[in-house]
Order: C-alpha cells, then sequence, then structure tokens
C-alpha cells in the first residue's frame, strides 16, 4: 500500500461523511483512511461504518488533545509508505489521489502540499472566506490557490523561496515524519511549524500543482475570526520557535489593524477623510472578487471577510508580541486558559 489518509477530527460528522464520498471515487485506489476522533461529543463512527464496506478504513477514538496529536495517533497505526494529511472540512476532487502519484513518479520527495480552492456548491460566505485566504489583496496570494497553484509555484521558484505545507493538505513520507516526531504540542500553528522542522532537518517540500482540495473552512464570520485571531497568535510563537522565520509580510496584517483603528478615531474631526483608504480597499476587494467568483453578493461578503481576516490576525498577533515580547511570558503561561486548558 502507498498510501494512508490520515483526518483528524472534533465534532463534525457531517464533513467527514462528505469527505468519505468524495474519496469513494478517487481513480487510483491504492490508499487507506485513517479517521482519529479527537474527544468528539458528536462523534462519526457511524458515518465511518457507512464507508467500511467501500473504503479500506480505519477509525479511532481517543481523548481530546488537539489536531497535532491526533494525526501523530494517526501515523503511528497507519500502514502506507506515504501519509497524506487532510483536515475533516475539504472534499477531494476523483483525480486528487492520482495527481500526487503521478508528481512523486515524476519528481520523487520527501514532503509535499497542495492547494485549496471554493466549491461551487460551497455558501457565499464560504466564498468569500476562500477569497480573504487566498486573494493577492489580502494575503499577497501566499496561501495559494487552484488557480494560481502553479503561479506561486514558479513565483517562489523565482525568489528562491522556501514552500511549506499547510496541514489541510499535506502529503510526506511516513518514516521522515517518524524521524521528525510529527506534530508537537502547539495547539495552533503546528502544521507550520512541522514544515519549518522539515525543512531545518534538510528536506524540501514541494508545492504539486495539480493536488487541489476544495475546502470548506470557516461557515460564519464569527468562527472565521477566531481562526484568524489564533493564527495570528501563532505567528510570534513560531517565530520564538524558529527565530528569523517571521517576515515582513507577517506584519502587515498587524499594520493594517492599527490603520483601521486609527482611521476610525480620526474620522470625526476630519469629516470623515480617513476613512477614504478603507473604502478604496474596499472597491478593490469587492471588484477583484466578483470578478473571479462571478457574483455580486460574494464580492460584497468578501469586504467583511478581508477585514476580518486582516483585523482578526492583526489582533492576535499584537497580543502575542505583547505577552511573548513585551512581558516576556512563555508560549503555554500566555495561553493556557485558551490553548493549554
Amino acid at each position: 500500500m502507498n498510501y494512508s489518509i490520515v483526518v483528524p477530527v472534533y465534532n463534525r460528522p457531517d464533513e467527514v461523511d462528505e469527505l468519505l464520498e468524495s474519496l469513494c471515487s478517487q481513480t487510483l485506489k491504492d490508499f487507506e483512511v485513517v479517521v482519529v476522533e479527537d474527544g468528539s461529543q458528536k462523534p462519526c463512527k457511524d458515518v465511518c461504518d457507512k464507508y467500511a464496506s467501500i473504503l479500506d478504513l480505519h477509525y479511532y477514538y481517543k481523548d481530546n488533545s488537539g489536531p497535532g496529536q491526533s494525526r501523530n495517533y494517526g501515523v503511528e497505526r497507519a500502514r502506507g509508505q506515504y501519509v497524506v494529511i487532510l483536515d475533516s472540512d475539504v472534499v477531494t476532487p476523483p483525480g486528487f489521489i492520482q495527481s500526487i502519484d503521478d508528481e512523486l513518479r515524476r519528481q520523487p520527495t520527501e514532503a509535499w502540499g497542495g492547494a485549496d480552492a471554493a466549491h461551487p456548491s460551497f455558501t457565499p460566505v464560504q466564498k468569500a472566506i476562500s477569497y480573504s485566504m487566498t486573494s493577492f489583496f489580502t494575503t499577497g496570494g501566499i496561501r495559494g490557490s487552484k488557480k494560481n497553484a502553479r503561479h506561486t509555484s514558479t513565483f517562489r521558484l523565482k525568489k528562491l523561496d522556501k514552500f511549506y505545507p499547510r496541514s489541510f493538505n499535506m502529503g510526506i513520507r511516513r518514516d521522515v515524519y517518524l524521524q521528525l516526531g510529527g506534530f508537537t504540542n502547539m495547539r495552533f500553528g503546528e502544521d507550520i511549524d512541522f514544515s519549518y522542522r522539515l525543512v531545518e532537518a534538510g528536506y524540501q517540500p514541494r508545492l504539486f500543482p495539480e493536488s487541489w482540495v476544495w475546502h470548506k473552512r470557516r461557515t460564519d464570520f464569527r468562527k472565521f475570526f477566531r481562526q484568524v485571531y489564533n493564527s495570528g497568535i501563532a505567528r510570534i510563537n513560531l517565530e520564538k520557535r524558529h527565530p528569523g522565520t517571521l517576515k515582513l509580510v507577517h506584519l502587515l496584517p498587524a499594520v493594517f489593524t492599527l490603520g483601521v483603528i486609527g482611521c476610525l478615531l480620526l474620522a470625526p474631526f476630519t469629516c470623515g477623510i480617513t476613512l477614504t483608504p478603507l473604502l478604496l480597499y474596499a472597491l478593490i476587494i469587492c471588484v477583484d472578487s466578483t470578478r473571479q467568483n462571478h457574483s455580486l453578493r460574494v464580492g460584497l461578503l468578501s469586504i467583511p471577510a478581508a477585514f476580518v481576516q486582516l483585523t482578526g490576525y492583526g489582533l492576535g498577533f499584537l497580543e502575542s508580541w505583547w505577552k511573548r515580547c513585551v512581558r516576556k511570558q512563555d508560549e503555554f503561561t500566555a495561553f493556557e486558559k485558551t490553548f493549554y486548558k
């Protein structure tokens, strides 16, 4: 067996159902699926039982310890030469595994990652969130997407930058995974930490342009804010663990957030003139997203999505900077109530 797909899940049986259904349609069948239930109150065992006669499927239940430790639990029990890590909120196109196999045969590698995209069936909010996480006007396009995966790969090659896979769509040779000890006990940012350790160990993860997935991400702006807020917190923690990995692009959401606050505070004293840059930015987001998604509604929803994405990340980044860099608290003390209960 070549491939083991490992999926940690927490209280998301409906998402697992969609993922497993999509895996049934894979054109290449040489894989197993390892689902690790991370102490869920809404388990997905009944869902997994439904697909047990169709897929080579193995279901495990364990106490809650976070996604990183659940992935480790699954990889320890996997049998494939390569491990494919997927989040429970993704759906795979029929040629997903075949595209991985084709790429590895063309140019073998120890680790890789793929891009993501919004499925036509996603809600307008999900499409807006997907846009905000992949657009050049929000993240600089560093997260990549199905549409710009080839461009992202070429851009990184020209810049001599490194590609860091994310856990929603990541692959690695199983012996290398075990050699590195898998994911650490970081509650957020653990996938980037793992990718950094891959590179520090001398491996060179590659972007597989054709190995993309549909990624649902969050279903409303409140959950999306919490997700990106935690990502902002994780960025400072990652810099503490891997000095020198903090880049200028990681500072931009914090600068944007402070700029938004400044514009709003000064607006009453300038007859609203300071709101002009924010309105111009919102217009750019709306036009670009409407063009990409062929929907004015998604374009309009992309405006709050972009502001939530940037200010949420920025606020988390600033909180983490204050606690970790100014107050000199360690990672576990600073966020014990939030992450490490």
